[in-house]
C-alpha cells in the first residue's frame, strides 16, 4: 500500500524529535535525525542490494513532491538504471543538475520565443509565470513534477476567476515540458501539464469575446464608461481603444513617440515589433479622428509628452496593465456583453456594414493576409480611405454618446 501519509501525520511526527521511520509506502519514508532535521527517503534494491535515494528535506519538499521522487526512482529501476547512479554519473561529468529544474528549462524556453513575440505579450507572459508557476514549480526537476503539481498551480489562478489567464498559462507550461521532453529531461509522452487541460472550466464564450453590434448600445457604453469613477489614464485608455479598434496590448503600451498628432491626417505609428504578427515588414500605421486627436492633444500637454502614454502609478510595471480596462468593464455589469477586444468586432462589423471596403477595414485592424494589398500597403496606397473611415467611425460614436443621429450608412464606399 503506498500514499498511507496525510500532513497531520508528517507534522505529529516532526514534533516527536529524533526517531523511527514514517513510512508513506513504495519505499518512501521521513526520518528525523539527531540534529532535529527531517528527510526524505526512498529505499529500492538494485541488483539484488539495498539502496537509499535522498529525497529532500521537510518541509522544503513536501509529500506530493517526495511523491514525485519516489515515482522518477521507479521510473528510472523500469529502465534498467540505478537512480543513486544516475545522479552520481551526472555529477562526475560535470552536467549541471541546475539545467533539469523547471525554473532553467523555462527561461530557456522563454529566450527562444522573444524573437517571434511581441515585447508586451513577452513581458506579460513572462510576468504570469514568474507569479503563478514559479512559486510552486520552479525549483523543482522537470522529471518530478507531476500532473497533480501542475494542476494545483493552475487551479490556484483559476480560483481567483482569471480562467483566461489559468488557460494561457497552461499553454505555456505545456511548451515548457515540451522543451523538457526534446532536452531529453523527461521521457518521451510524459508531459505532466498534457492531462491537466482536462481540469480547465470550460469556456463561455467558444473563443469569442464579447462585443456590442449596434451604435446606440456602443454610445451608452461611452457615457457609462466617462461617468464611471475610473482614473483619468484608465478612462483614457479606454477611449483610444474605443476610437481606435486596436488591440488592447497596443493601447496601454502606447509610446508618445508613436504619434503624429498635427496635420490634417494625425496618425499613430505602431511598430512592427510590438504587434501580434511580427512577420510584415512595414510598420502598423492607424487614422486616428479628431475627438481622440483633441483628447491626446490635451493629455499630452497635461502630462508631458514623454515616456508612456498611459503611465502605471505602480512601481512594479511600467503602464497600467489589461486588467485595469476590463475592471471598468466588470465594475458596469458589462463583462457578459463588451470587451475592450470586443470594440474590434464592434469596429469591423459596422464599418463592413456601412459599407467601406473589406481591405480598408482589414488594414486597420492589421488583419492583411493577402500580399498584393500587402505590399500596396507598404507603398502608402488607400491612407485616403483609412483616413475617412477613422473620420467616420469617431463621428458616429460620438453621435451614438450623445443621443444625435448618426451619419448615413456610405453603401459602395471602395
Amino acid at each position: 500500500m503506498i500514499n498511507k501519509l496525510t500532513k497531520k501525520d508528517i507534522q505529529k511526527h516532526v514534533k516527536t524529535g529524533p526517531g523511527g521511520k514514517l513510512g508513506d509506502g513504495g519505499g518512501l519514508y521521513l526520518q528525523v535525525s539527531q540534529a532535529g532535521t527531517a528527510l526524505w527517503r526512498v529505499k529500492y534494491e538494485y541488483a539484488g542490494k539495498p539502496r537509499l535515494y535522498a529525497a529532500g528535506q521537510y518541509p522544503d519538499v513536501g509529500l506530493e513532491e517526495a511523491r514525485a521522487t519516489r515515482a522518477y526512482v521507479r521510473s528510472l529501476l523500469a529502465e534498467g538504471r540505478d537512480p543513486v547512479q544516475v545522479r552520481q554519473a551526472c555529477r562526475k561529468q560535470g552536467e549541471n543538475e541546475g539545467e533539469a529544474i523547471f525554473s532553467v528549462v523555462m527561461e530557456a524556453w522563454l529566450a527562444k520565443q522573444k524573437s517571434d513575440w511581441s515585447e508586451i505579450h513577452y513581458r506579460k507572459s513572462r510576468e504570469a509565470l514568474d507569479r503563478d508557476i514559479v512559486p510552486y514549480l520552479g525549483k523543482h526537476p522537470v522529471a518530478l513534477i507531476t500532473p497533480m503539481m501542475v494542476a494545483k498551480a493552475i487551479e490556484r489562478i483559476s480560483g481567483r476567476g482569471s480562467h483566461d489567464t489559468a488557460s494561457k498559462v497552461l499553454w505555456h507550461v505545456v511548451s515548457i515540458f515540451r522543451l523538457a521532453e526534446a532536452r531529453g529531461l523527461i521521457r518521451q509522452g510524459q508531459n505532466p501539464a498534457e492531462p491537466v487541460r482536462e481540469e480547465l472550466p470550460r469556456r463561455r464564450h467558444k473563443g469569442r469575446r464579447p462585443a456590442l453590434l449596434t451604435f446606440a448600445e456602443l454610445g451608452q457604453l461611452l457615457g457609462r464608461t466617462d461617468a464611471a469613477h475610473v482614473t483619468p489614464v484608465v478612462r483614457l485608455a479606454l477611449r483610444l481603444l474605443a476610437f481606435t479598434a486596436q488591440r488592447p496590448g497596443n493601447v496601454i503600451g502606447a509610446r508618445w513617440d508613436q504619434f503624429e498628432l498635427e496635420g490634417d491626417a494625425p496618425m499613430w505609428t505602431i511598430p512592427r515589433e510590438v504587434m501580434k504578427v511580427k512577420r510584415r515588414e512595414h510598420d502598423h500605421r492607424v487614422a486616428i479622428g479628431p475627438t481622440i486627436t483633441s483628447e491626446l492633444r490635451a493629455w499630452k500637454r497635461a502630462t508631458g509628452g514623454d515616456g508612456y502614454v498611459f503611465p502605471s502609478m505602480s512601481e512594479t510595471r511600467e503602464t497600467i496593465g489589461l486588467d485595469a480596462l476590463s475592471k471598468v468593464y466588470r465594475s458596469l455589469g458589462m463583462q457578459e456583453k463588451h470587451s475592450p477586444h470586443g470594440w474590434r468586432a464592434s469596429f469591423s462589423t459596422l464599418a463592413r456594414d456601412a459599407g467601406f471596403a473589406r481591405d480598408v477595414v482589414e488594414m486597420t485592424l492589421d488583419h492583411i493576409h493577402d500580399k498584393e494589398v500587402v505590399r500596396a500597403y507598404d507603398r502608402g496606397e488607400r491612407k485616403d480611405e483609412r483616413v475617412r473611415l477613422a473620420n467616420w467611425w469617431d463621428s458616429q460614436l460620438i453621435a451614438a454618446q450623445h443621443g444625435t443621429d448618426p451619419l448615413p450608412v456610405l453603401r459602395g464606399v471602395a
